[in-house]
């Protein structure tokens, strides 16, 4: 296992600057997702952690070492990558012993590495078979094997499963999270997907423009976001957001302007049958997407258009309705996009109950 830490990095391609000044605490032993859009810097800032790129500026520690100047292949990290890069020509046998015979380690030893490690990842069976003859799961697994061979201090693992269908996803995500269970070391993982992010990550590092917007376990990530970057990006649908000038009733006061308020869809109330004192907002519903057991309205109302998620009996398209938030589920934000806390409402609280539309 190992403590990963970033001090102040930076990296510039040719005149731009990608990242600059990162820093971060990657924990032993913990599954941390990098998360964040395309372009964000995340993979850029794993490649550089394995040492397959060159950090511009700052100091990346690998437990108690400076690893900067240290090459790859001596950094005691393994990295499984999106597109899986086999071997073609070789079994499944050959593809994890690969970097065992460069290394020199005996044929015996190689001989229990590879049935240990094919039995932990389920490819026992497949041993004597080429890549080809393999499902996309089963080659993930082959790469997977093949970097737990080396018995890394770290695992990076960089959009592993983007190339999979949905429900083999699914199966490898459990998969992944029983296996760093099982061997206890430490995983970094890059995907620009949240909902694999917060299904698989104990911590999450939100990304967006080379810099870390906010890194915390997943649950306070959701329930308590720092700025309107991570509200919007963590959650399906995302926190909605409206501007203060369009909210009408509901004026705050806090140690600095609110420009913006905001509330996840799941928290508001749809044509409430009891009194709720909260946000009141009328609209008209554009679309329902069904989803089984729960519902998702897309809502347009003066304030904007927004989404309220629900599990009651479904409602039809163009329906009036109307929307209650509970005020202890409002966020607050100012201009520049960070949160405000503390804000205090200055208006006599709006009371929603019953069909009053």
């Amino acid at each position: 296992m190992a403590r990963i830490l970033l001090k102040g990095i930076c990296k510039e391609f040719k005149d731009e600057t990608v990242i600059q000044d990162l820093n971060l605490e990657i924990k032993d032993g913990s599954f941390t997702v990098l998360v964040g859009p395309s372009g964000c810097g995340k993979s850029t800032t794993l490649r550089m952690v394995a040492g397959l790129e060159k950090q511009s500026g700052g100091e990346i520690w690998i437990d108690d070492t400076c690893v900067n100047e240290t090459p790859p292949g001596l950094r005691d990290v393994a990295m499984v990558f999106q597109n899986y890069a086999l071997y073609p020509t070789m079994t499944v046998r050959g593809n994890i012993e690969f970097g065992l015979k460069n290394r020199g380690v005996p044929r015996s030893e190689r001989e229990k590495l590879v049935k240990d490690i094919s039995e932990i990842v389920g490819l026992a069976p497949f041993l004597d078979k080429k890549p080809q003859s393999l499902s996309g799961g089963q080659r993930q697994r082959v790469a997977l094997a093949r970097a737990m061979v080396k018995k890394p201090k770290v695992f990076i693992l960089d959009e592993p499963l983007s190339n999979l269908d949905a429900k083999l996803r699914n199966q490898m995500r459990t998969e992944l999270i029983q296996l760093h269970k099982r061997l206890g070391t430490t995983f970094v993982y890059v995907t620009h997907d949240q909902v694999e992010a917060m299904s698989m990550g104990d911590e999450i590092v939100v990304m967006n423009k080379g810099a870390i917007q906010q890194a915390d376990s997943p649950m306070t990530l959701y329930q308590d976001p720092a700025n309107l970057f991570t509200a919007q990006f963590i959650g399906t649908p995302a926190m909605n957001i409206m501007n203060m000038n369009e909210v009408k009733g509901l004026n705050v006061r806090a140690d600095r302007p609110v420009s913006y308020v905001g509330f996840r869809p799941e928290q508001a109330l749809l044509n409430p049958d009891q009194q709720v004192e909260g946000l009141v907002l009328k609209g008209e519903i554009l679309t329902r997407e069904s989803l089984g057991a729960e519902n998702i309205y897309q809502i347009r109302s003066e304030a904007g258009t927004f989404f309220v998620k629900t599990f009651l009996k479904p409602l039809e398209t163009a329906d009036a309705v109307n929307v209650a938030v509970p005020y202890d589920q409002l966020y607050y934000f100012g201009s520049d996009g960070d949160r405000v806390y503390g804000a205090m409402l200055e208006t006599k609280p709006l009371v929603a109950g019953g069909a009053f539309v």
